[in-house]
């Protein structure tokens, strides 16, 4: 394994010739890859989400039926950093790796589209996504466009047309299960894939911090970058303690100058 707390030409080296001879890759991307663009992680010591709240309080499905009102009190200032951001240098780099060939599945822990507003394709977010919202009491599943302007900027609760309960947007909260069929195609592109690049996540959120190994142990090459440690350092080929903004530009800028 080679490991780089700052990147040296060696590391990237290695990266983009890995990154060169995989056909069938696999990026998994966490909050890590969304900081640049402005969106806060949830761990972060002082910046991150629960760094100041109880997540259990607010970012439940329990707490969501009991208290609808503080859950959209909580989202709203999150919900427009989320929604106005802008794909950053991380997230055009794996829209490259896309268009030459070398990535093919997108598995992302985020809810901000940032990778479709890349260019990227084939994208499974496996948290759910801001596109919809589902109704508490008739589950009438409608788009989330309507309802964005009015929550934005007057903090009008979203409510379903059909039998006015509340809208909850399809973000997956703890105690919910995650989508499934974004879930199984997830499965499937890591247990098939001989790249699996890990792009600003700790790895910590179980059961996506489990697809990794099971690439790793069907052969797949393994690199990662993350600012913090993970628990499959020790498995990967290359390991990268940096801004996935800074190093996933500089490997493709690599790949596209070696002959």
């Amino acid at each position: 394994m080679s490991r780089s707390t700052h990147p040296i030409p060696n590391s990237i080296q290695s990266a983009a010739e890995i990154v060169r001879k995989s056909k069938r890759g696999v990026v998994l991307s966490g909050a890590g890859i969304s900081t640049p663009s402005g969106i806060p992680d949830f761990r972060s010591p002082q910046t991150g989400l629960w760094s100041t709240i109880e997540p259990i309080e607010v970012a439940s499905a329990l707490a969501f039926r009991y208290d609808p009102v503080r859950f959209f009190e909580w989202l709203r200032p999150l919900a427009l950093k989320v929604l106005t951001a802008e794909p950053n240098a991380a997230h055009l780099a794996v829209h490259q790796l896309q268009q030459m060939g070398y990535v093919h599945t997108i598995v992302t822990q985020n809810i901000d589209g940032l990778h479709q507003k890349a260019g990227s394709k084939n994208v499974l977010e496996v948290h759910g996504s801001f596109e919809t919202m589902t109704c508490v009491a008739c589950f009438t599943k409608v788009s989330s466009h309507p309802y964005i302007p009015p929550f934005l900027e007057q903090g009008i609760l979203p409510r379903c047309p059909n039998c006015r309960g509340i809208l909850k947007p399809d973000v997956i909260l703890f105690g919910e299960q995650m989508p499934h069929q974004p879930w199984l195609q997830a499965q499937k592109a890591c247990r098939h894939c001989d790249l699996m690049i890990v792009a600003g996540s700790s790895l910590e959120v179980l059961p996506v911090a489990r697809l990794p190994m099971e690439a790793v142990e069907r052969g797949a090459h393994l690199i990662i970058i993350n600012h913090t440690p993970t628990y499959l350092d020790v498995r990967a080929d290359v390991v990268f303690s940096e801004d996935v903004a800074v190093i996933l530009p500089q490997i493709v800028a690599e790949i596209l100058h070696q002959p």
